[in-house]
């Protein structure tokens, strides 16, 4: 019996078009063009359908929280306090966002040369600084005497700051020192400026912290100069250092609003503390601290005569 093969199928033209369509409809992979998408891959899009767009989406980064104490509250300087009998006005608890205390003020001069320590003494001070301070006829110590001191300082925010003094000029030269002394200890210092008439007649607010030395005025209580009307005495941070006396209803706190600053065993950042870097600083020159005396502690307080 004659066996052949069968016939094989031929296709012609008509054929492999109807083939090729077909292919092109069945979605297997690779039938498609290839469509290139940001970032350099590749996808394959179907007929009529829009390839993907690749989308990033940023997440913000947190605002981080300032730490406690650092930023000043809208009221600091604004709210005078009640005057008692006596017209001093009665301590008051310190509120919270003043403890721990650990702002920076502006800095109110040009910063002094370079980037490190540095000083400058203007003596005799110059004639406008001295009419922007409590300097007046009377004052136990006469214009002519006076040194204007300009050092760099160490903020609370631990950055280099300028700030200024007016001092009795035969110490002018001392305090320097000290100043260097505080600086190469990184002692924060909040503001030191001078002090203005204004501030001197102004009613308490019990929250200011100037680091200051000459002021025309009597002693805390009244009865004589201040040593600070000489210009040989100097306070520093006196919020954190304020000066206490007494108890009871009869009790004065300097400034009103640093009660919690009495407290020295609770150790905050711009304390004066006995046997530290500024007691040593100031004890170097001959000056002695408030802190160590007996009736009273005024630990803001340095004097050349101890008083």
């Amino acid at each position: 019996m004659d066996r052949r093969r069968p016939p094989r199928r031929v296709l012609g033209v008509a054929g492999l078009v109807v083939a090729a369509v077909l292919a092109g409809c069945s979605g297997t992979p690779g039938a498609s063009d290839p469509a290139e998408t940001p970032g350099g891959s590749t996808t394959t899009a179907s007929p009529g359908v829009p390839a993907p767009t690749a989308t990033t989406t940023a997440t913000p980064e947190p605002t981080p929280e300032p730490e406690p104490g650092t930023v000043a509250p809208p009221w600091l300087g604004t709210r005078p306090l009640p005057a008692r009998a006596d017209g001093t006005a009665a301590p008051q608890p310190t509120p919270t966002e003043l403890d721990p205390r650990r702002l920076t003020s502006p800095d109110a001069l040009p910063a002094l040369p370079g980037d490190g320590y540095a000083s400058e003494v203007t003596a005799p001070a110059p004639a406008d600084v001295v009419e922007r301070s409590t300097w007046r006829e009377g004052c136990p110590v006469a214009a002519r005497d006076l040194a204007w001191v300009r050092v760099a300082f160490v903020g609370f925010d631990d950055a280099r700051h300028t700030g200024e003094l007016l001092v009795a000029t035969d110490v002018a030269d001392d305090l320097v020192e000290v100043f260097a002394a505080l600086y190469a200890a990184r002692f924060p210092i909040e503001e030191m400026r001078v002090t203005t008439a204004a501030e001197l007649d102004a009613e308490p607010t019990g929250d200011g912290n100037n680091t200051e030395s000459f002021v025309c005025r009597a002693t805390t209580g009244g009865g004589r100069f201040s040593q600070h009307a000489y210009g040989t005495a100097l306070d520093v941070n006196p919020f954190q250092n304020p000066y206490d006396k007494g108890t009871g209803s009869a009790r004065v706190v300097i400034p009103e609003l640093a009660t919690s600053y009495t407290d020295r065993g609770v150790v905050r950042p711009g304390m004066v503390l006995a046997d530290d870097a500024v007691v040593d600083a100031f004890a170097a020159i001959g000056w002695e601290w408030g802190g160590a005396w007996q009736r009273s502690k005024d630990y803001q307080h340095f004097s050349r005569n101890g008083l």
